[in-house]
């Protein structure tokens, strides 16, 4: 899964936590609902600067949209210390 599909993934989830339509996103971060869309259907490629304007409309960090899932048995994004 490329950035793009996992920052649309995040972004939608974390919208729809808020109970937010993308016009109201939109609106809040000072973008268009077009580009908001773009970046949910992984269209556009959104510059730091943009993630960093919808983190903050979303109340959330910006580390969040960029958020890999974690995957089973894979000490790299495990949670657990190592032995």
């Amino acid at each position: 899964m490329d950035l793009k599909e996992v920052v649309a993934i995040n972004l939608r989830r974390l919208r729809h936590a808020k109970r937010m339509t993308q016009e109201e996103l939109a609106e809040r971060a000072g973008l268009s609902a077009r580009y908001i869309g773009a970046i949910e259907r992984a269209d556009v490629s959104a510059s730091v600067t943009v993630l960093g304007q919808v983190a903050e409309a979303l109340e959330a960090e910006a580390a969040e949209l960029v958020r890999g899932p974690h995957r089973k048995g894979n000490s790299a994004v495990s949670a657990e210390p190592q032995e």
